[in-house]
């Protein structure tokens, strides 16, 4: 007898196949992840337009690196008496690399290279090109680096269809640089934001051409810690390499004696010296080393937050978002417990309070007697390139003790090169004038030259020149309500630079220095110095005559 077939099991209908292929330990928690994904969902659709601001609560998070290794090196970096040495060698193809993502995309990668500075051997140091303006005419491989594009052919650039050679009536010798700024740094390059100076011309400014075959010639920014966590040379993590030419020739002596006036006077200021620069076994040339506001150099200033204004920048309320300002400002120290709040606050009270309130409220939020002094100082060292030049050269310092600002200066290679005879209420232009654009009247672009798009031409007489100005820095000096703050602040720092002839004695220690500098030229140095000094004083001569100073 047949042994009866045993009967397959029942196909589970198509549910209980779904069910049983779900882990054991998803169906016993189906519930609270159900309740998870219905309030991610309502979370998406309600809030998904929301901002959300993070809330910090702890100071020492928005600390920089700590401080591994400090290179205490033979001498002070910036002992401005002494003649400097700074010996920089890379390998060749790192630095072919570096220049070609620069010449293709625009930004500035780091090379890592070993330098000596005043006998003392650094490795792996990262050195990267500094500048906005700066290198808007830089040759590499017989091509010149725009704003439009690669050009064929040698040193110039930067300028734009339908310029005439050399530039076009009313521009300084030399021409004029795009993208925005003298020598300022930021991301981007500058493009496809309005508000910069249109170039064209060889150099720029009267500055010399720059070439990647001349790499001892070049803007430079050093960084002790790019490649090694933590590490500083006596202190510091930066320090820029100033480019030769602009308003003070070869050797940027108006640069350092700015600087070196301010510190006489009392002002927050970068301080700086004169070395002998080799790069890879080539010719040694002077440069001038200038202290770079970083994180260290806001730890000096004292306890707050410190914000460097970009070339880029427009200094209008874009909202509450920060991300709207990334091209505006960059904040340089006690990142993650600070933010751009006290920068956008202080952006939208400034465009959009009224006459009354601006002239009440102003310290409230900013130091009056600093802001004072600093204006004075732009006025009196003629530096058409402040905060309100094309550049938009300065930093905000946030005091967290006071909770007011302070306007930092940065950037001086464009000082001394003005009219010596403007007063304390003249607006400072590029070419010597005073307000507008150089040549006096507004913008008139010359026959068969084309504007790129977008480009709207400055109104003649605005303050701080072409494509410049700055709303808070404008309503000050036009209230009166400000207005013997800033004669009184005027009248100080006259006697001190040069009343006192701290100008002239610090031209004459630069003078000194720069001869024992291997690599500067005696003759040009003697030009430069030369023609500095008689601007120093005729500046003195004229202002003496002031109603201003005399009061």
């Amino acid at each position: 007898m047949a042994a009866n077939p045993v009967p397959e099991p029942a196909a589970p209908p198509p549910r209980a196949r779904l069910k049983h292929r779900i882990p054991v330990r998803v169906r016993h928690y189906w519930k609270l992840l159900a309740t998870c994904v219905a309030v991610v969902a309502v979370l998406v659709v309600v809030a998904g337009n929301v901002r959300i601001a993070p809330i910090v609560t702890s100071q020492a998070s928005g600390k920089h690196d700590e401080v591994i290794q400090n290179i205490e090196g033979t001498v002070d970096l910036f002992d401005a008496t002494v003649a400097h040495t700074v010996t920089i060698t890379y390998a060749e193809a790192d630095y072919q690399r570096m220049f070609d993502e620069y010449m293709a995309t625009g930004e500035k990668e780091y090379v890592r290279v070993d330098a000596t500075i005043d006998g003392t051997l650094i490795r792996d140091v990262g050195i990267r090109l500094k500048g906005n303006s700066t290198l808007s005419g830089v040759t590499h491989e017989g091509k010149t680096r725009s704003l439009f594009g690669d050009r064929e052919g040698g040193p110039g650039g930067g300028g734009f269809p339908g310029m005439p050679e050399g530039g076009f009536p009313g521009m300084p010798e030399g021409g004029m640089q795009q993208p925005p700024g003298g020598g300022g740094d930021n991301p981007g390059g500058g493009q496809g934001r309005p508000g910069g100076m249109m170039g064209g011309g060889p150099g720029g400014f009267g500055r010399t051409s720059l070439d990647s075959a001349k790499p001892e010639e070049l803007p430079w920014l050093m960084s002790f810690d790019e490649f090694a966590d933590g590490r500083r040379y006596q202190g510091r993590s930066e320090v820029a390499v100033r480019v030769s030419g602009m308003g003070g020739g070869s050797t940027v002596v108006n640069e350092a004696l700015s600087l070196a006036v301010a510190q006489a006077a009392g002002q927050p200021a970068q301080r700086y010296s004169y070395t002998a620069f080799e790069v890879n076994g080539r010719p040694v040339k002077a440069r001038l080393l200038v202290e770079h506001p970083d994180e260290d150099f806001a730890d000096r200033l004292g306890n707050g937050v410190l914000y460097k204004s970009l070339a880029t920048g427009q200094f209008t309320y874009q909202g509450e978002d920060p991300t709207e300002y990334a091209e505006d400002f960059k904040q340089v120290n006690n990142k993650g417990s600070h933010d751009l709040a006290p920068v956008i606050d202080l952006v939208k009270w400034a465009n959009e309070a009224s006459d009354a309130d601006f002239d009440a409220h102003l310290g409230d939020h900013v130091d009056i007697e600093s802001f004072a002094e600093y204006l004075a100082l732009q006025n009196l060292v003629l530096n058409f390139d402040d905060m309100s030049g094309p550049g938009k050269n300065y930093y905000l310092w946030y005091n967290l003790d006071t909770k007011k600002f302070q306007v930092i200066s940065w950037d001086h290679n464009l000082t001394f090169s003005g009219s010596a005879t403007a007063g304390p209420h003249d607006s400072m232009s590029m070419g010597g004038g005073r307000g507008g654009f150089p040549g006096g009247g507004d913008f008139q672009p010359p026959e068969g030259m084309e504007l790129p798009e977008g480009f709207t031409p400055p109104e003649g007489g605005r303050p701080g020149g072409m494509m410049g100005g700055n709303k808070l820095k404008e309503r000050f000096l036009a209230s009166n309500a400000f207005k013997k703050a800033y004669e009184d602040a005027y009248r100080e720092l006259y006697g001190k630079i040069y009343a006192d002839k701290a100008a002239e004695k610090a031209l004459d220690q630069i003078t000194t220095t720069l001869g024992k500098v291997q690599g500067a030229d005696a003759a040009a140095v003697k030009t430069d110095v030369d023609k500095l000094r008689s601007t120093v004083q005729q500046r003195a001569e004229s202002l003496a005559e002031d109603e201003v100073i005399k009061a």
